[in-house]
């Protein structure tokens, strides 16, 4: 199971480097604007915005990063449960405030990495 718990989270922190990038480097154009359902005269006062929560899913993924490679496995864990926590309740909360879907993208992935540290 602790293959099974790595790559779940390994997952989880491939997921939000990629959003990182997406709303940091990307944000602009229209593959962007589909999977974040933005009319185009939006992008441009969204922009700084983007950015921001982009470099928050960055340290998320850092986070979750850290815990994997870190050299003591209890304390590796314990980060890793802490950072899987934190991208389960921000997708809980963009899946109430912003967009459902961010649950079941976000939050899912999280919550399966999350359960299965707990089998380890």
């Amino acid at each position: 199971m602790e293959y099974v718990s790595t790559i779940l989270v390994a997952l989880v922190a491939i997921e939000h480097a990629y959003i990182l990038v997406l709303e940091m480097f990307l944000w602009e154009k229209n593959r962007t604007r589909k999977i974040f359902g933005l009319k185009k005269e939006d992008v441009k006062t969204t922009k700084i915005f983007a950015a921001n929560q982009g470099l928050y899913n960055g340290f998320l993924s850092a986070g979750l990063i850290w815990g994997l490679v870190h050299p003591n496995v209890l304390t590796g864990t314990e980060i890793q449960l802490f950072f899987l926590s934190c991208v389960l309740i921000a997708a809980l909360f963009g899946g109430f405030t912003v967009k459902k879907t961010i649950i079941l993208v976000q939050g899912l992935p999280a919550l399966l990495a999350l359960g299965s540290l707990f089998f380890v």
